[in-house]
């Protein structure tokens, strides 16, 4: 019976760890192009210049695979020790998730303030050799967007040392209408509008992250069951 039980959680195992596997694939190949084809998927810090779109994928898609991986060999081998690795490492991330989701939602000020320092000390490295990624990054932000610096347009006269913007923040896009009147740019700063859309957008990132949660319990829930498994056969053969 307890071989029976063992077998049927095994297949689930396996099963849930390969779908994790294939998709950390997933995650790093998406990186990797991105990290090879579009440079306009930089960061646009200037304290965390290593932290882009493409190195994040790359590195949560890297760790999903080992993840994934271990879980599988545990699964198939029934490897008490690679289960409980499977188990724990799983419980960290997640324990990580919650504390840093709880200190980023009770440190909400302190962080905006932060970012928005931050973020305009960036602006310094617009246009300059090396960041072709960061001037990407801005002008799409100012373009889709329809919004000017940080906090306000006037951002830029310090970046310029001079009243003028870069061409992404006119109203209709011309060569060097960046050194046209202030009245042809636009007015909104960028980052309340992005932390507006952010905002709008609140409930499909909660569904995301509820489902993240929700996967990885239920990884958490096959490995310890499988362990428990594995410790009643040895038990019982024994």
């Amino acid at each position: 019976m307890a071989r029976g039980c063992l077998q049927g959680v095994k297949f689930l195992m396996f099963a849930f760890n390969l779908l994790f596997w294939l998709g950390g694939c997933g995650i790093l190949g998406v990186g990797i192009w991105l990290a090879a084809t579009q440079g306009n998927f930089a960061t646009l810090s200037s304290s965390f210049p290593s932290l882009s779109a493409a190195n994040l994928l790359i590195v949560t898609g890297t760790f999903v695979m080992a993840i994934g991986f271990v879980g599988c060999i545990g699964a198939i081998k029934e490897h008490k020790c690679l289960l409980l690795t499977f188990f724990v490492t799983l419980l960290l991330v997640l324990l990580l998730e919650v504390t840093v989701t709880v200190l980023f939602f009770a440190y909400t000020d302190k962080i905006d303030r932060y970012a928005q320092r931050d973020l305009k000390k960036g602006l310094h490295l617009y246009g300059t050799p090396g960041n072709v990624g960061l001037t990407n990054a801005w002008s799409i932000i100012q373009t889709d967007f329809r919004c000017c610096g940080v906090s306000n347009y006037t951002d830029w006269f310090e970046v310029y040392n001079a009243t003028r913007v870069p061409d992404s923040c006119c109203l209709e896009f011309s060569e060097s209408c960046g050194l046209h009147a202030p009245g042809t740019w636009w007015k909104a700063p960028c980052y309340e509008t992005v932390k507006t859309w952010l905002q709008e957008n609140l409930l499909a990132v909660g569904i995301f992250g509820l489902c993240t949660a929700l996967v990885q319990l239920l990884g958490l829930t096959f490995a310890m069951t499988m362990y428990c498994q594995v410790v009643k056969a040895d038990t019982y053969c024994a």
